[in-house]
């Protein structure tokens, strides 16, 4: 018996999925979870299948049938509606590329803007052209492994693991604005390669302090790689946080470095003591006029970002240290010092707490015992015989 408007909005699973059929292979599936969804079951090559048409009653019971027609229109003419479900079902509002773009808009604000761009520039490399003109119920699980193989045949594991993430985000999104009931991404579990665990960063050793900074001193190449390199040192940042830094960031006796710019996608202090203000003044002859801390050799531009770690090589220390295994060096040692609070040196390296609110508060909380932690840390580097430990509890 056909269905009618009114049975489609009183329709209940009661616990348990149900069928409510309209003939045809027409059918309103109802799960536990309390929506609906327009299916049709048919047979294409010898094959059962099943078409998903979208949710009611955004998917009217007219707007099904319809499709349904549409379907079997297809299968009279000798083609799997399966192969244009994606343009018909739900329209280009539900395609899947729709979607992961208003999904992507409703996180934006949240992230940083280097994320959020990596983010959609990933799904539009590698999802989109395979399934963004989907509808979001009618992928399946086979489907999105076909798309993501592409991307683990590459080497790209990194980024196959993270478009995993982004591919049941716009599910869950989906599933929670009524266009979807279930997540696919759930079933390819074991189904890819597994990242490869993360290698620490060669870093270098309280003892080994001194040996580097008689390289560094001795070093024949750009002073302005030497210099940039003492100063990460000194004040604990990222590369790339001194590479596009700019000369109007530098306040008196702090870095402010715009949040757009940081990991963790907020404003970081860095107190500068006198030895690394000795090192920007150093910084600032050979800068000149830039707008850059660090400028390139090509001029508008700053450092090259391989410059200051094959500088290292060049002083003899491929795979013994990595510029980012500087700042691990002076949280390990400061750490172990015992003289500092484990949440000051993590404000140090400007790792995230997670908690917008707490953030807020120790931005302004930790800034004094940071700026004794980087005089104490300066002075450490500077010692005449920085090797010698008992001058970390001076």
């Amino acid at each position: 018996m056909p269905l009618t408007d009114s049975a489609c909005r009183a329709a209940k699973a009661e616990g348990s999925a149900k069928k409510l059929s309209d003939g045809g292979g027409l059918y309103l599936y109802l799960p536990p979870s309390g929506s609906k969804a327009w299916r049709m079951n048919y047979r294409f090559a010898g094959k059962q299948k099943t078409l998903s048409f979208g949710l009611y009653p955004r998917v009217t019971l007219a707007d099904a049938r319809a499709l349904r027609e549409n379907a079997k229109r297809a299968l009279a003419d000798g083609v799997d509606p399966a192969v244009i479900k994606g343009k018909t079902a739900t329209g280009a509002h539900d395609s899947f590329e729709a979607i992961a773009r208003e999904w992507h808009g409703a996180q934006e604000s949240s992230w940083v803007p280097a994320h959020a761009e990596r983010v959609l520039s990933r799904l539009v490399r590698d999802v989109f052209p395979d399934l963004g003109e989907r509808s979001v119920p009618s992928i399946t699980a086979p489907e999105i492994l076909e798309v993501l193989r592409k991307v683990e045949a590459r080497g790209a594991l990194d980024v196959t693991k993270r478009l995993r993430q982004s591919i049941g985000a716009v599910f869950r999104y989906a599933i929670a604005t009524s266009r979807a009931v279930h997540d696919p991404i759930a079933d390819l579990r074991g189904a890819l390669k597994a990242t490869p665990k993360p290698v620490h960063m060669a870093s270098l050793k309280a003892n080994e302090i001194g040996d580097f900074l008689g390289r560094l001193s001795t070093y024949d190449g750009e002073r302005q790689t030497a210099l940039s390199i003492e100063f990460i040192m000194h004040t604990a940042v990222r590369t790339n946080e001194l590479r596009f830094g700019r000369w109007p960031e530098i306040d008196g006796d702090l870095w402010r470095i715009p949040a757009e710019r940081m990991k963790a996608g907020r404003d970081h202090l860095v107190p500068l003591t006198k030895q690394s203000k000795r090192l920007l003044g150093e910084l600032k002859k050979i800068a000149g006029d830039s707008e850059w801390i660090v400028p390139g050799a090509r001029g508008g531009k700053p450092l090259s970002a391989n410059t200051m770690i094959f500088a290292c090589y060049r002083m003899g220390m491929h795979g013994r240290l990595t510029i980012h295994g500087l700042r691990s060096s002076f949280s390990t040692i400061a750490n172990e010092s015992g003289l500092w609070s484990a949440d000051a040196i993590e404000w140090a390296l400007a790792h995230s707490s997670g908690n917008k609110v707490r953030s807020s508060y120790n931005h302004a909380a930790y800034l004094d015992e940071r700026r004794r932690l980087m005089a104490w840390w300066s002075d450490y580097l500077t010692a005449k015989d920085p090797n010698d430990l008992s001058a970390l509890l001076e």
